[in-house]
């Protein structure tokens, strides 16, 4: 079964074309990481996939799943860390209580936590490492430990499908690898993941497909074919090199925030 199909789709935002002729299947339990400028359209793919963002035309299903038609079935499936989070850190909010919103979105009124509930709390929080610090103050907390938080409370419900947005932006090479880690556990237990990313090199191991987007798709496929050099410079201009090499080529760009 594919997780995610897109046909022709194009999302004009402003008056402007934000992403055109959108078109590529992923199967389930695959790992797809997309890269691309700033401006490429990459955050706007998101979250036309969870049906924040309608598009002007074309089909999209997640698992079989219209998410323009029916969004919250798409996000009941799903689980979502953005880039840019917005949680009040002046509200005295402990780690659990983070996780726990990912569980309260989902729940219909009136809402309160079962054990079933705090038992997948604990869970996600052991997942990511961060059950010692379950107490805290998310405020409190690094960046790169809040991030981890963060990737809790969208597994908390058990998601078929992760996406994550810069995952690893403002988090230290410490969060990072324990990110990583946790990764690579959901791609074994069969979680499809997306991940926005402008270093796809730490994602070297878990990728099977990569997405270069710059409005268009300018290459699709596995990263030893889509990491194309003549390709890269399409979207990131002469500096960007390549080194070939297995399982995925190192690139270096020029642009540190794609």
């Amino acid at each position: 079964m594919n997780a995610i199909e897109l046909d022709n789709v194009k999302v004009r935002l402003n008056d402007k074309e934000v992403l055109e002729d959108i078109g590529f299947k992923v199967e389930e339990s695959s790992f797809l990481s997309i890269m691309g400028p700033n401006g490429s359209g990459k955050t706007t793919l998101i979250k036309v996939l969870l049906g924040i963002i309608v598009p002007d035309s074309g089909t999209v299903r997640v698992f079989g799943v219209d998410p323009v038609k029916n969004p919250f079935e798409v996000r009941r499936i799903a689980g979502y860390v953005p880039q840019k989070e917005k949680i009040n850190l002046e509200v005295p909010l402990t780690v659990s209580d983070v996780v726990g919103m990912g569980l309260v979105s989902k729940k219909q009124v009136p809402r309160f936590f079962t054990g079933i509930d705090r038992g997948r709390i604990e869970e996600a929080l052991k997942l990511v490492g961060m059950w010692d610090y379950r107490n805290e103050k998310f405020a409190n907390l690094s960046g790169g430990q809040q991030q981890r938080v963060l990737i809790a409370r969208a597994i908390v419900h058990e998601p078929k499908l992760l996406l994550l947005d810069e995952p690893f932006n403002g988090v230290d090479v410490n969060n990072q690898r324990k990110i990583l880690e946790f990764l690579g556990k959901m791609k074994s237990e069969k979680v499809t993941i997306v991940v926005v990313t402008h270093d796809i090199n730490p994602l070297a191991e878990l990728t099977d497909y990569v997405m270069l987007l710059n409005r268009k798709i300018i290459s699709f496929g596995k990263p030893s074919e889509a990491l194309d050099y003549v390709r890269l410079c399409q979207i990131y201009g002469p500096s960007v090199q390549v080194i070939t090499g297995k399982p995925c080529p190192t690139v270096i760009t020029g642009d540190v925030h794609a």
